[in-house]
Parts: C-alpha cells; sequence; structure tokens
C-alpha cells in the first residue's frame, strides 16, 4: 500500500508512534524514525520484519535546529519525504496556579510547536500527493485537572491540521488528525492523574497503539484520497457516552 513511499515518524519509540512506525514499514514505507533517544536494535528488528529501509536519528521536537536537522537528513538519506506523522508528545501534571510561562512554552512546544515546525519543512520539500498525519488527543475536546498545556496543546494541533490542509491543497499535500482516546501505553500507566482518581481508566474504552496505527495507515494512504483536514476520534466510543 505505501510501497515507493518514505515517512518520517517522530516520537517513534513511544507506544503509539512505534506502533505507527511498525505498520507502515509492513506496508512497504522507508522510514525516518526520530525520537529524543536512538535504538539502533528497533531498526534492526524492523528491517528483519522486512522493512525496505529504516534510519533513526535523534530529534527534539522543541527545538527548531533538530526539526529542521531531522527533514534535511530525512532528504539527505532517503531521497524524499513523502509522509510525515506528528506523533511525539509528553504531558506534566500540575495545576494552573502552579504553572509558570515556562512551564506552558515546555508543553506548547513539545505537543503542538514541533508539529507546526515539521510541518513547515514539509510543505517546503513534500512533492504532490505528500500527506501529514497529526496526533492530537481527547484532550483536546474532553479534558481533565492538571493537565492544561497538554490540552491546550493538542486543541491548538487541531486548528494546525485545518489551516495546513487549506494551505496545503494548493500544493497537492493532504494534512489529517487522530484523536486518541485512552491507549495502553506506558504514558497511560504513569499517570498520577489516574492514580488520584481525576481520570478514569476503563479497560472497556482503552484500545491498543495498534488501534491507533490501523487508523494512521488509513489517513496517509491513498484510500483516504478525499479526506483532507479532518480529525478522526479514536476512542472506543468513550465521548459517545458522555
Amino acid at each position: 500500500m505505501l510501497s515507493g513511499k518514505t515517512a518520517i515518524v517522530t516520537g517513534a519509540l513511544g507506544g503509539i508512534g512505534l506502533a505507527i512506525a511498525e505498520r507502515l514499514a509492513s506496508e512497504g514505507a522507508e522510514l525516518m524514525m526520530s525520537d529524543l533517544r536512538v535504538d539502533e536494535q528497533i531498526c534492526s528488528r524492523l528491517l528483519d520484519a522486512g522493512a525496505p529501509r529504516v534510519e533513526i536519528m535523534r530529534c527534539d521536537v522543541a527545538d527548531e535546529q533538530s526539526v529542521t536537522a531531522l527533514a534535511n537528513a530525512t532528504v539527505e538519506r532517503l531521497g524524499k519525504v513523502d509522509i510525515v506523522v506528528n506523533v511525539a508528545g509528553a504531558v506534566s501534571y500540575a495545576s494552573i496556579a502552579e504553572l509558570s510561562a515556562a512551564d506552558w512554552l515546555r508543553g506548547l512546544s513539545i505537543n503542538f510547536l514541533g508539529a507546526a515546525m515539521l510541518t513547515s519543512e514539509a510543505f517546503r520539500r513534500m512533492s504532490w500527493g505528500g500527506v501529514i498525519l497529526n496526533i492530537s488527543s481527547i484532550h483536546a475536546h474532553a479534558t481533565a485537572e492538571r493537565v492544561a498545556p497538554y490540552a491546550a496543546a493538542k486543541t491548538a494541533l487541531i486548528s494546525l491540521t485545518r489551516s495546513a490542509a487549506i494551505e496545503g491543497k494548493a500544493l497537492g499535500i493532504r494534512v489529517n488528525a487522530i484523536l486518541p482516546g485512552a491507549i495502553d501505553t506506558e504514558m497511560l500507566r504513569a499517570s498520577p492523574n489516574i492514580a488520584a482518581g481525576l481520570e478514569s481508566f476503563d479497560p472497556a474504552y482503552t484500545g491498543q497503539p495498534g488501534d491507533i496505527a490501523d487508523a494512521a495507515l488509513f489517513l496517509v494512504s491513498d484510500a483516504s484520497r478525499f479526506v483532507n483536514g479532518a480529525s478522526l476520534l479514536v476512542d472506543g466510543g468513550l465521548l459517545a457516552s458522555f
């Protein structure tokens, strides 16, 4: 389905990012994986599983120079950029009264500005038919206590998706977003909000990283050629029950 395509996946060593990277590779995409650390064993595992080509490099999405270096390295090593999946994100827990300007900026930089900067880099490099996919969050629609910067950034990411879809149309670039609900990842299991009872963890409404990867594959493939500027909620029906 993705043979001949080259994809950048940020946050590629996390639960959702890795699942997406694995799914794209299984469909024939060449990968540039990026994260705050480098794990060559992951690359080897994907290559052994049949991935055509896999590269990995460190990238701090909160740093503009690091994002530019990622885009440049992808073109230098793999020749082009067809797909960008902005997964990288992090959540910290504090009440609004406790947050400093630096706290807000850090949360926005990791969860929003990194995707915005990589979108700009992609727009300058992608050919007709390019696709950008942003991994937002259910927190953009319904949130909880002590995660205000994360929720604000994920909401801004939906706005970026709409704006980029409008501007990308003339370039032949589609831009969409996925809003995961509760997904069984290390981030979810480590949440102090869940431990404190500020957020619920209902197994009936908890998905797996592969559920997001399935949706991602659809949105970056030609099967979704007429889907643009959309935000797909993948939450097992959680918000529908509110």
